[in-house]
């Protein structure tokens, strides 16, 4: 289900005067959705509180000309852990998803997914974080009480049913979910995966309806990997191959054209 429940933040945003923190104090708050802004110029820090997409909010802060990096997301009170999937599959399509858990029966699932066909395209959490066939050896939907597949809003259904992401005409879905079974602590090293078709929540007429959702192949997939909170993150460069912070901005999450070393493959820009 969509949520109103604010989280926080935490971006770096390339400032270097009072009026550059301006011009982004007032980007952001003139956007409805927006709940609270702090910005310390030294630090180069941006914490926006909201009930934006991580990706609607860095679009406001980039709007004035400065490149922003989300560093760590969190909530109003001491959030009880938070979680990141990097998606890569056939094609174009990559993204990045983000849980927060904000409390025991509150999971925020904010995510930006690129490539895909234009429509709605089924979401799930698989029992597996295993990628040696890609999405082929990812499991099953994580289903640890044994029910039967259904919609996030159903209380018969797999924990790791969470509906229905749309794509829009420009292959972009990005998103902001809240689910009240998923826990963070227990899917750390399963795998997330997004299908080709519509999820149809059980409710089909397909033989897979109450399996599967009927929602098609696996189109992209990766694994869940525990992630920093707010302040947490106080990484410039990564150790593993040399790229700045400013540099990891406009460049792909992996594979070819990572590296200082090829600069020919397009950012991914999310």
């Amino acid at each position: 289900m969509d949520t109103d429940r604010p989280t926080k933040l935490e971006f770096a945003v390339q400032m270097t005067c009072e009026s550059c923190a301006q011009q982004v104090r007032t980007a952001l708050e003139e956007k409805p959705g927006v709940k609270s802004v702090h910005i310390d110029v030294g630090k180069e820090e941006v914490l926006v509180e909201s009930v934006l997409t991580s990706v609607e909010v860095q679009a406001l802060i980039e709007s004035t000309g400065r490149r922003a990096v989300l560093k760590g997301i969190g909530g109003s009170e001491k959030d009880l852990g938070a979680a990141v999937a990097m998606l890569s599959g056939a094609g174009s399509i990559q993204g990045v998803v983000r849980f927060l858990q904000l409390s025991e029966h509150h999971c925020v699932i904010d995510g930006t997914i690129d490539g895909l066909e234009p429509g709605a395209h089924g979401l799930h959490v698989h029992t597996l974080g295993d990628l040696t066939q890609d999405c082929l050896s990812c499991g099953e939907h994580y289903n640890p009480f044994g029910k039967q597949h259904g919609g996030p809003g159903d209380e018969e259904r797999h924990v790791g049913d969470l509906g229905n992401i749309v794509a829009g005409p420009d292959g972009r879905a990005s998103f902001r979910l809240e689910d009240r079974q998923l826990k963070v602590w227990d899917v750390i090293g399963r795998s997330l995966v997004v299908d080709s078709g519509e999820d149809d929540l059980g409710r089909g007429g397909h033989p897979s309806s109450r399996e599967t959702g009927n929602s098609g192949e696996r189109l992209a997939c990766g694994i869940i990997a525990r992630s920093a909170g707010l302040f947490q993150n106080s990484k410039k460069i990564c150790a593993c191959d040399g790229v700045t912070l400013w540099e990891e901005r406009d460049r792909p999450i992996a594979g070819t054209g990572r590296s200082k070393a090829d600069r020919e493959t397009p950012a991914a820009h999310l």
